[in-house]
């Protein structure tokens, strides 16, 4: 095992650890999550969380973000040399709909150094502190088109103070690769319903469709593919706030 694997397999552990205290579905949901989805490992190793330390979460759902960037801080952790530097995190606002995500959340993460802290609230209305670094993974399809414009452009005004250090990490299923596209709707909806939700309808848009909307609202985008070892179509967008906002 090299390195980065260690850590990595570090890193894991100190970010699912808290969750026990939520009950086994909490625990063993974070070690599924950060175990097998390449986004959490894949934000690291490339560096695209370092040097913003204020971070808003949207749609954080049980919060493990805020658990590895607090695992993230532990001075015993080795942290790989070929890495970017590690996330120095100072501040985490939290923003999930569901209420039994929320709770979760908080009774698992309550004590972190972090304090992060977790907003019930629908994603349209919640409002956004200034920040440094925007995070929405796998959400914005839940609402319709008008709604994913809105909600990106109050993003954008909430980086507008971090000038060019403001980022938007943004996942989004490429719904012009029709057969991944699908694939990953359905498991979507699978793990919406063993999270005890319902499923919603769901707005996609194509890779190159994203990508004028988010240059629209005044960012510079990079698009990384990040569907390593599954079948899906997703894209992690690397964005990158330019001048002022619109």
């Amino acid at each position: 095992m090299n390195s980065a694997d260690r850590a990595w397999q570090q890193l894991h552990r100190a970010a699912t650890d808290p969750y026990r205290s939520s009950g086994r579905f909490a625990w063993h949901f974070a070690r599924g999550k950060l175990g097998h989805d390449p986004v959490f490992r894949g934000m690291l190793e490339r560096g695209h969380m370092s040097g913003r330390p204020r971070v808003v979460d949207i749609g954080c759902g049980q919060g493990l973000l805020a658990s590895l960037l607090q695992a993230c801080r532990d001075p015993a952790l080795a942290w790989p040399a070929d890495w970017p530097a590690a996330p120095a995190t100072t501040q985490y606002t939290g923003i999930e709909l569901m209420p039994r995500d929320v709770q979760r959340a908080e009774g698992a993460l309550h004590a972190l150094a972090l304090a992060p802290r977790f907003v019930c609230a629908d994603m349209r209305v919640a409002p956004l502190p200034d920040c440094d670094l925007v995070v929405i993974l796998d959400v914005l399809h839940y609402v319709d088109h008008a709604a994913q414009a809105a909600l990106l452009a109050r993003a954008r005004a909430a980086l507008g103070q971090a000038g060019p250090a403001g980022r938007l990490l943004l996942r989004v299923g490429d719904a012009a690769s029709v057969r991944g596209f699908a694939v990953s709707q359905w498991v979507d909806r699978v793990v919406t319903l063993l999270r005890g939700h319902r499923v919603p309808p769901t707005w996609g848009r194509s890779l190159a469709d994203w990508q004028a909307l988010l240059r629209q609202l005044g960012f510079a985008v990079q698009a990384v593919p990040m569907s390593r070892g599954t079948p899906f179509a997703n894209v992690l967008l690397v964005a990158d706030a330019t001048g002022a906002a619109p």
